[in-house]
């Protein structure tokens, strides 16, 4: 995969695409990140990247120039099209659904942006999808998009130890991940479930399976009406509502 991130700050991702699993991710060839500063693109003689609204208003918009151009260079080698994401508070809510659909994909563009807003060309005749993380307003788009580029990097074959590391993850299967132990068993008398030391792997998959459940019950209760429960999820829910 590649992915390209269009900023006026590229320094700010330094540290985040060349530690942990980003960092590993690259070593081993699964992505290729690259922060593209749009300014550089300005025909400008300042460089200026912002200009006012059109009819008065506050705050400056991104001008559409920089940025058309900015990512037809990023394009000119690409075989593939590209997903091209503006960051956007106006946006469709990013989840971990919709991780697992850009990770498929071959060549993702984030486009982030700074002072009041977008012209509205890039919206209509540029991006493909506008992505938010979640009902607030942030100073830029850079955090937004470390975010979601963590989330889908994570999900590229190979990239973690192990498959099962990301498939249990909470919202990877609709519900939230199960309670996790490790030793010791019993620390300042607080002990381990002991079902999970018992060595019956038919027990440990049941329990973890009901605990996802009730703490998906009772903290994003949310979940289940999206979910399509069987009859005997719908019984094991019935015996929380009765505790």
């Amino acid at each position: 995969m590649k992915i390209d991130v269009l900023t006026l700050f590229p320094e700010m991702f330094s540290g985040v695409f060349n530690d942990s699993i980003l960092k590993r991710a690259q070593e081993r060839g699964a992505v290729q990140l690259n922060t593209v500063n749009f300014r550089d693109f300005s025909t400008n003689k300042h460089k200026k990247v912002d200009d006012y609204p059109y009819g008065g208003g506050a705050g400056m918009l991104l001008a559409p120039q920089p940025i058309f151009d900015a990512v037809e260079s990023v394009c000119q080698n690409t075989m593939s099209k590209p997903r091209i994401i503006l960051m956007c508070p106006q946006g469709e809510r990013f989840t971990q659904a919709k991780a697992e659909e850009l990770a498929k994909e071959e060549h993702l563009i984030f486009i982030c942006g700074h002072y009041e807003g977008f012209d509205e060309r890039i919206r209509e005749h540029l991006v493909t999808d506008e992505l938010s993380l979640g009902d607030y307003v942030l100073t830029g788009g850079e955090l937004a998009a470390m975010v979601m580029t963590d989330a889908v990097v994570r999900l590229l074959p190979d990239v973690l130890g192990k498959q099962e590391s990301h498939e249990n993850d909470s919202f990877s299967t609709g519900l939230l991940e199960f309670p996790q132990y490790t030793r010791p068993v019993d620390f300042r008398g607080m002990t381990v479930p002991s079902v999970l030391t018992s060595g019956n792997h038919k027990e440990i998959e049941k329990w973890r399976h009901e605990q996802s459940l009730y703490r998906t019950y009772t903290r994003r209760p949310d979940l289940l009406e999206n979910r399509e429960l069987t009859e005997a999820e719908k019984t094991i829910i019935e015996t929380f509502k009765k505790e």
